[in-house]
């Protein structure tokens, strides 16, 4: 892929931009027969692309059709940015037509092929905003979330890109809740929103390792009241077993073993926690008037989720 100082300088140059034809491109014009990619007498507009007999012309010259069938041509070549820039010259040489519409939706899918996530979000964004009620909005904003999903890094940097997928992920599933678009959405945000909660574990391990158990435990305690539907859930309250055990609260340490077990007794985070309750002769039971039994208290209605 090109580097960053690359597209911007073809950016610069997009007013003389040109296509490199065939000699024989007249014909695709003319009504000598065959089509834009050959067939018939009368060559089509890549007919001997590789060969030697070459003219340059001016983007202008060429149709709307004729642009759009070479990004297509690029992307089917599996050169994307290529693809993206000759889609983004429809919609700069044809502006407000419909091939200019359907070349601003490709440029962002072509973009996110070349994973220049950035561009990609701005072509999306550019038809969100242009064409809101159109059918390919939804698509459009569902390429808008997937440019920030696609970029989440692994659990140990900032998971800023994180949040603002989720938010966008929600957009999808809120405003298109009855297409593909927001089913796949429902996966990804789940996804994301478990790994929001495995940084708050990274977090709350590296404290309870040094022995900075109420850091440790405030890390827990996140999981367990905001992010309780993750895969996290179990192993946050194991966590707090041991960190309240260390810190000598034995009643929060037992609760938290009564919501591990109610809700996770055949993992092995529970049999590990009931083992680390049992060493100091206690067991599993909500105890005491702390937040983890008010959490106890409203599982035990049904209302903990």
């Amino acid at each position: 892929m090109h580097n960053r100082r690359d597209m911007i300088g073809k950016r610069a140059l997009k007013g003389t931009t040109v296509l490199i034809l065939v000699a024989s491109l007249s014909a695709c014009s003319g009504g000598g027969g065959g089509g834009l990619f050959g067939g018939g007498g009368g060559g089509g507009l890549f007919s001997g692309l590789f060969g030697d007999d070459r003219e340059e012309k001016p983007i202008e010259d060429f149709t709307a059709e004729q642009i759009f069938a070479r990004a297509e041509y690029e992307l089917e070549q599996g050169n994307e940015e290529e693809a993206a820039e000759y889609f983004a010259e429809v919609e700069r040489v044809y502006p407000y037509t419909d091939i200019a519409k359907r070349a601003l939706i490709m440029q962002a899918f072509a973009y996110h092929k070349a994973s220049d996530y950035e561009m990609s979000r701005a072509a999306a964004q550019r038809f969100v905003d242009f064409y809101p009620g159109d059918e390919d909005a939804a698509y459009a904003t569902y390429l808008l979330a997937l440019s920030y999903y696609d970029q989440i890094e692994d659990v140990g940097r900032d998971q800023g890109l994180t949040f603002q997928a989720l938010q966008a992920l929600r957009d999808v599933i809120e405003l298109y809740p009855n297409t593909e678009y927001a089913r796949s959405a429902i996966l990804k945000f789940d996804l994301a929103y478990d790994h929001l909660a495995a940084k708050e574990m990274e977090i709350g391990r590296y404290y309870l390792k040094r022995k900075h158990y109420a850091a440790a435990t405030n890390r827990f305690r996140v999981v367990v009241e905001q992010f309780q539907t993750t895969t996290q859930t179990p192993e946050a309250l194991y966590r707090l077993i041991e960190a309240y055990l260390s810190l000598g609260l034995t009643d929060e340490a037992q609760t938290a073993g009564a919501i591990l077990g109610h809700n996770f007794q055949s993992t092995q985070w529970y049999k590990d926690g009931y083992s680390q309750l049992a060493k100091r002769g206690l067991e599993p039971a909500q105890k005491g008037n702390n937040w983890l039994a008010a959490i106890y208290r409203q599982m035990i209605k049904g209302e903990w989720l």
